[in-house]
């Protein structure tokens, strides 16, 4: 009775720190400014090609002859996606809501983070530059968020998953993480996985209210499977000598996007791609929750160190 109580005691200390920290971050004024480059594309006539230009000359490069603009405009299949896109997002409204929540999030964090101006656009469909954060600047490519089954998709399963408007917000913390605080990482595949674990507990931290599924990018039922098998994957690594080896072959076997991740057993079609990133998520969630660090020391402490001062146990 005594032990359940003093578990009790420290669950609703640790609520109630929380919901603090929450309530500080609400109070964070912030105001974020969209502008939509694809409608101002895409509903300008022609003629008016060098007003945009004026206006965001960041997207038009030397070296392109107004005719490849043009031809751009006037095409029926961009003109069509850009149909698609308005028919999903005509009120962004929701989707500026999320981003000032979790620009709040950031700046409590890291206070001298400066807000960038967020700007839409329709871009190549290219699934790997799905958002671009850079000093001053947010690019959301919409064309990548029209749900998974959307016809114009032809992509991988595994890849186009993604391709939804939940995964906005932890794409754009994705990118913040590798613009803006990335650290070096080490060439073994312990540094791989911890640093993917570091990006992920940042959405941890920004992102309280999704779900480790959202995180990831994988479905429940991948996330499910993870959990269910962290200990068999966990002793496959140790048995087999991996964490501290050198072999580039291992990336795109456990932290690459993939359909499935590659133990070369007969249960690697059940796994999700990236299960290394997973399992070094779980040692950087062990090891916030056993030392007493904040988000700037997590990012400057290197693999090795947070994996010895974890304390990680794979759940049985």
């Amino acid at each position: 009775m005594y032990l359940y109580s003093v578990v009790l005691c420290v669950f609703f200390l640790s609520c109630g720190k929380k919901d603090k920290t929450e309530a500080a971050i609400d109070e964070i004024p912030m105001e974020i400014k969209v502008e939509r480059f694809d409608k101002v594309f895409f509903e300008t006539e022609p003629k008016d090609l060098d007003k945009i230009k004026k206006e965001f000359p960041f997207f038009f490069p030397s070296g392109n002859e107004d005719v490849v603009w043009l031809n751009k405009m006037q095409d029926p299949l961009w003109k069509k996606l850009y149909t698609e896109v308005q028919e999903k997002y005509d009120d962004f409204e929701p989707v500026e809501s999320k981003l000032e929540v979790l620009f709040k999030h950031i700046k409590y964090y890291f206070p001298k983070t400066e807000i960038p101006k967020v700007i839409t656009v329709i871009s190549e469909m290219d699934y790997n530059n799905k958002v671009i954060y850079t000093d001053s600047l947010l690019i959301i490519s919409l064309e990548m968020y029209l749900g998974k089954e959307h016809k114009f998709y032809q992509f991988p399963k595994y890849i186009k998953q993604n391709f939804e408007e939940s995964q906005i917000m932890p794409d754009v913390v994705s990118s913040f993480y590798n613009q803006k605080v990335r650290a070096d990482i080490g060439k073994n595949l312990l540094s791989r996985m911890i640093d993917a674990g570091k990006e992920l507990y940042f959405k941890d931290v920004l992102l309280p209210d999704y779900s480790d599924a959202h995180k990831m990018g994988y479905t429940k039922e991948q996330i499910q499977w993870c959990n269910e098998n962290e200990s068999y994957m966990w002793r496959y690594f140790i048995e087999k000598e991996m964490l501290y080896s050198d072999d580039q072959k291992l990336m795109p076997r456990f932290i690459n996007p993939a359909p499935f991740s590659k133990f070369y057993l007969e249960i690697d079609n059940e796994t999700p791609g990236q299960i290394g990133g997973w399992i070094g998520w779980q040692i950087v969630r062990s090891y916030m929750k056993n030392n007493e660090v904040s988000l700037q020391q997590l990012v400057d402490s290197n693999a090795k160190e947070i994996f010895e001062k974890s304390k990680y146990k794979p759940k049985k």
